[in-house]
């Protein structure tokens, strides 16, 4: 029983990732080692599960069946086993989570605090800007931005709050007037952030009680704040970024706050997590650090 079901795991990797070798990375075991776990299983239930290409990876219709029965019976052991957490004296196991690059260094604080105080525990930081379903890509909690939540989700908002400036550098601003409204931004060069779903985000901002969005253009175009702040730093243009990420470079005089009597937008940040699954030792520990006063 016990190497079937290490078997039927295997395949539930392959079948959620479509892919021998993704799911491999994901275990930590070799292509090969996955491979011939699928084709015993196969071997032992007298049907085909999967398509193989040299390519592709598809499921059968008895693949189909089974891995949607298989996924949810391995998720109602893993829940399982999460509850024994509770008898434990400290959170033990492995926590999963994804980030989005842009505050990834803001919690590294908790989770190393966490680590260090639970050493027992094992946790994996997938610093990641798309938005992930948890449950299929097999994390235990996501942290975002101001989520639009996903069915039978639950959201628990953080302490952080990170707040949008635009910033330039003294290079830049050389024989420039400093931006001192957002119509002031139509003559400069601005860099400019494309989300994941391919969205360039809008520059807006609050003025007594008044949002305003702002139309820019900008001939660099990027998808990563630190990116934006190091072009900015080399006078590339104006950076509309998160002002926590740049505190170095502002109170050093490398950057420079444009727009000083308008309050940009901020974002709220939240953990969520499935509330279908049960919160372990180690979960609620990550929430309480990340929660706690800084």
């Amino acid at each position: 029983m016990g190497r079937h079901l290490q078997d039927i795991a295997a395949f539930v990797a392959v079948a959620d990732r479509l892919s021998f070798q993704r799911a491999a990375l994901d275990r930590g075991v070799t292509r090969s080692t996955l491979s011939h776990a699928v084709r015993t299983l196969e071997e032992r239930l007298g049907v085909r599960l999967l398509n193989r290409t040299t390519r592709s990876v598809s499921l059968t219709e008895a693949g189909r069946v089974l891995h949607s029965r298989a996924k949810q019976a391995l998720g109602d052991l893993d829940h399982a086993v999460d509850a024994i957490d509770d008898f434990r004296d400290q959170p033990h196991g492995s926590l999963r989570i994804t980030v989005p690059r842009s505050v990834s260094a803001s919690i590294i604080g908790a989770v190393t605090a966490l680590a260090t105080t639970y050493p027992a525990l094992s946790v994996e930081i997938d610093a990641n800007d798309q938005m992930v379903d948890i449950v299929a890509e097999g994390y235990d909690a996501g942290i975002r931005f101001g989520i639009a939540m996903q069915q039978d989700m639950i959201a628990v908002r953080l302490n952080q709050a990170f707040h949008f400036a635009v910033l330039a550098s003294p290079a830049y601003l050389a024989g420039r007037d400093l931006p001192m409204s957002p119509d002031d931004l139509a003559h400069h060069r601005c860099i400019l952030y494309r989300l994941p779903s391919g969205v360039l985000t809008p520059w807006m901002f609050e003025r007594n009680g008044q949002i305003s969005k702002t139309n820019v253009t900008g001939s660099l175009i990027l998808n990563d704040q630190s990116l934006m702040i190091e072009a900015a730093l080399q006078g590339a243009g104006l950076a509309f970024v998160f002002e926590e990420g740049a505190r170095a470079h502002l109170d050093s005089g490398r950057l420079i706050r444009c727009l000083p009597d308008y309050r940009a937008q901020f974002s709220e940040l939240f953990l969520y997590y499935s509330g279908h699954r049960h919160v372990s030792a180690a979960l609620r520990s990550l929430i309480d650090h990340l929660k706690s006063p800084k």
